[in-house]
């Protein structure tokens, strides 16, 4: 068991910046990058006071979970910055898969989610901020149920103490997960990488093939789950063929 958020020699060149308690290491980490704050460099929080999730949604930040974000500094060009969700989704699933006792039943829902047994265990928000200097910050936030997880939420839910993890604590989450994150950072090279981050997405996919729902900001779509594309777009087909979807909440058919 560790008792502190420490690097492995893999995840060399990451900084570490804790924290008892923040608003959101996600917005504390775009504060950083407009006073000039340092590429690579981990924010990492016990508790959230305003922890969010996508469309602004409250993510529930109580202590004994992990909340951090990563800052890159012009890691990305930003039409491509959105493509870091899915290298955080590889790395994140691949570090959790070391801990629970039935990797297979972990999985990516797209865009953002880590299931467990068709449960949320944990999830990604992307962040993103051209600076004054002219370059281009992305905020990589992830948050990942261990010890608790919210109940008054309406789909499933579960902690990684509740999956037969060898481990459960968040400083064993992020000692697994700074290594998978240098290591699929270093195969995404800056977007020239992305058909392989993709291959490994798609294979840790969860609906992949199923009928699902999607909900858009426009409407209301159902179909069934193709793939994604070279962009990272849900490809979705129905009856009125093929449609690639930029961003939704997706409903699987468990």
């Amino acid at each position: 068991m560790r008792d502190a958020f420490e690097l492995g020699e893999s995840a060399a060149g990451f900084q570490v910046l804790t924290f008892e308690t923040i608003g959101s290491t996600n917005d504390a980490a775009l504060a950083l990058a407009r006073l000039g704050g340092p590429d690579r460099c981990w924010l990492i929080a016990k508790t959230q006071t305003a922890g969010r999730g996508r469309h602004g949604r409250k993510w529930a930040s109580p202590p004994g979970n992990l909340y951090a974000s990563l800052l890159l500094i012009d890691a990305v060009p930003r039409a491509r910055a959105p493509q870091l969700g899915f290298v955080a989704g590889v790395a994140l699933a691949r570090a959790l898969r070391v801990l629970v006792a039935e990797e297979a039943r972990l999985k990516l829902k797209w865009p953002n989610d880590i299931l467990f047994g068709g449960a949320k265990l944990g999830g990604i928000l992307l962040d993103g901020a051209e600076l004054a200097n002219g370059g281009f910050a992305s905020i990589i936030g992830l948050g990942v149920n261990c010890s608790c997880y919210p109940r008054d939420v309406d789909y499933p839910a579960t902690a990684l103490c509740e999956t037969g993890a060898s481990v459960s604590s968040p400083q064993d989450v992020f000692a697994e997960l700074s290594s998978e994150m240098a290591h699929w950072l270093e195969i995404f090279d800056a977007g020239n990488g992305f058909a392989a981050v993709r291959g490994e997405w798609l294979a840790l996919a969860d609906g992949l093939g199923a009928p699902v729902k999607i909900a858009t900001p426009a409407r209301r779509l159902e179909g069934r789950f193709k793939t994604i594309d070279s962009s990272g777009r849900l490809v979705l087909e129905n009856e009125s063929g093929v449609l690639a979807i930029e961003s939704g909440d997706v409903i699987l058919g468990h």
